[in-house]
């Protein structure tokens, strides 16, 4: 970023929008949280490992845990681990992006006729249930629906915070703002598998699930210092405390009168809706209106925009590359590195899923600037091009067992996923439509990712087994993540416009207003 774009984001960023930003990234932190909660201690849940003390931490808690005898009856009352197979693993892992894709269908439509805040309160609600069910799981039915309820908190939080930091972010820092959604998941993940290197052993795996609870209550408490959304505010309610809410988001002395402009046109105040009701005037209306702006004032719904004309190659766009972000293979590490690639590299595969989880966050948080400086097409091309190659070396250096480039490999196939298929999905869906589709579009992009996350998750560890046991050796599935990861380009190459530096969706797809 050039020095004099520097100083201009620094001249829009206030300490208000900051926090604003913190506070609502929190529902997406819990999604990293949860998505990667049973990554390492897999094995001491499953009761595969009856115990895993390999750190001081470990042996310190351990020898605190053990005092006395009304102590030990006390923490019996939970099972140290639960037993199951490979299949019912991938079941309560999998039921996540279940609970996920019911949160991302059902939080659009209440963002947009409720209202964002109302709508990120109840993902903190859904987080706090999900983690106090999970932490006290004494069976997989238990901990399955655990992960259900934590899923539709993540769901809806990742359809919701993208919307909300677009329209509270200054209009020239979007892309970088937009990133945070990413990069607050890559901070959740780093934390669940830190604290998994250290808790994997016993019962205190429950400690990792607990802690889900205490973020969802600061989540709960920091929404109450949050306020609606101005855009939605204009839109459905009052311009004028819109204008006011902007104004301390952008601070005092910041000029809004651009930035409001549209605001003005084609807002409706309470009092003028009843003007409109006359026919004559609402036929007036609608004959001089375009057909975007026409639906400038409500919400239109999935069904209406998948069948209008005008919408569906932005949301063939937005979707495609939604799945995209998960069928190049990301969560096959994320999810399961610890046990995939345990005995194929020369380190703890514990150590190396955290060393994964930094770089991921550092690269994220350096590639941030580069949507808006490189464009958001770009970046996804890079993005789906590292990724291809990197799983292509990765599916080498596992079958021949070159374990020093498999540990390169992961950090690099990692690395690409962060410049590009990591934040801009959650970036286009606000960009390739107007307002008043959003949401709708917002909700189909992320149940459409939840759908490619659980086939992901249900079935990448059994096809990877089977295709080891049919091959020999190791590493096979990365053949297959190779091969979507050529289709995923020739998609975004053919079928996403550029969105950066156009100021709507009508420049975006290069049309003209239409009048009806």
């Amino acid at each position: 970023m050039s020095s004099t774009g520097l100083r201009q984001c620094v001249r829009d960023v206030s300490p208000y929008l900051i926090l604003l930003v913190a506070i609502s990234t929190l529902g997406p932190l819990q999604f990293g949280f949860h998505l990667a909660e049973l990554n390492a201690p897999q094995d001491v849940i499953s009761c595969r490992v009856k115990q895993s003390v390999s750190s001081r931490l470990s042996s310190v808690l351990s020898f605190m845990s053990t005092p006395d005898s009304g102590d030990a009856t006390a923490s019996s009352a939970l099972p140290d681990c639960v037993p199951m197979d490979n299949a019912q693993f991938a079941v309560i892992s999998s039921m996540f992006t279940l609970g996920g894709l019911v949160g991302a269908l059902g939080s659009g439509p209440i963002a947009s006729a409720k209202g964002r805040l109302l709508a990120m309160r109840l993902t903190s609600l859904f987080y706090v249930v999900g983690s106090v069910v999970e932490t006290l799981g004494a069976s997989i039915a238990v901990l399955a629906l655990g992960r259900i309820f934590s899923g539709v908190g993540a769901g809806a939080a990742t359809v919701i915070v993208p919307i909300y930091i677009s329209e509270v972010a200054p209009p020239r820092e979007r892309g970088t703002f937009g990133a945070m959604t990413q990069v607050s998941i890559n901070v959740g993940i780093l934390a669940t598998q830190t604290m998994g290197y250290f808790l994997s052993y016993g019962s205190a795996w429950r400690w990792i699930l607990g802690a889900g609870i205490v973020i969802a209550a600061v989540q709960g408490v920091g929404l109450l210092l949050v306020p609606e959304s101005p855009s939605w505010l204009a839109a459905n309610k009052s311009v004028t405390r819109a204008k006011r809410i902007l104004q301390r988001i952008r601070g005092q002395h910041y000029d809004i009168t651009e930035e409001t402009a549209a605001w003005d046109d084609s807002a409706v105040s309470p009092e003028e809706e009843g003007l409109l009701d006359d026919p004559v005037t609402s036929s007036r209306r609608d004959s001089t209106g375009s057909k975007a702006s026409g639906k400038n004032n409500r919400h239109l719904g999935f069904l209406e925009v998948v069948r209008d004309p005008l919408y569906r190659p932005a949301l063939i766009a937005a979707v495609g590359v939604m799945c995209a972000q998960q069928l190049c293979g990301i969560n096959s590490i994320i999810m399961y590195s610890v046990s995939l690639l345990r005995d194929l590299l020369p380190m703890s595969s514990a150590l190396l899923t955290i060393m994964i989880s930094a770089i991921n966050l550092i690269t994220t948080v350096a590639c941030s600037p580069l949507p808006d400086k490189l464009g958001r097409k770009t970046c996804l091309l890079l993005s789906i091009f590292g990724q291809g190659v990197s799983a292509l070396a990765l599916a080498l250096s596992i079958l021949f067992e070159a374990k020093i480039l498999s540990a390169v490999t992961v950090l690099f196939f990692v690395a690409f996923f962060a410049v590009g298929l990591g934040p801009v999905p959650f970036i286009l869906a606000s960009e390739l439509v107007g307002q008043e589709a959003v949401g709708a579009t917002q909700s189909c992009c992320l149940g459409a990712n939840y759908i490619a996350t659980f086939l992901v998750a249900q079935f990448f560890p059994i096809i990877n087994v089977a295709l080891n046991e049919r091959f020999g050796g190791a590493g096979w599935v990365y053949f297959i993540f190779t091969a979507l990861a050529v289709l995923c380009g020739l998609f975004v190459l053919w079928r996403v416009p550029e969105t950066k530096g156009k100021k709507d969706a009508d420049e975006v797809w290069g049309r003209t207003r239409r009048l009806d």
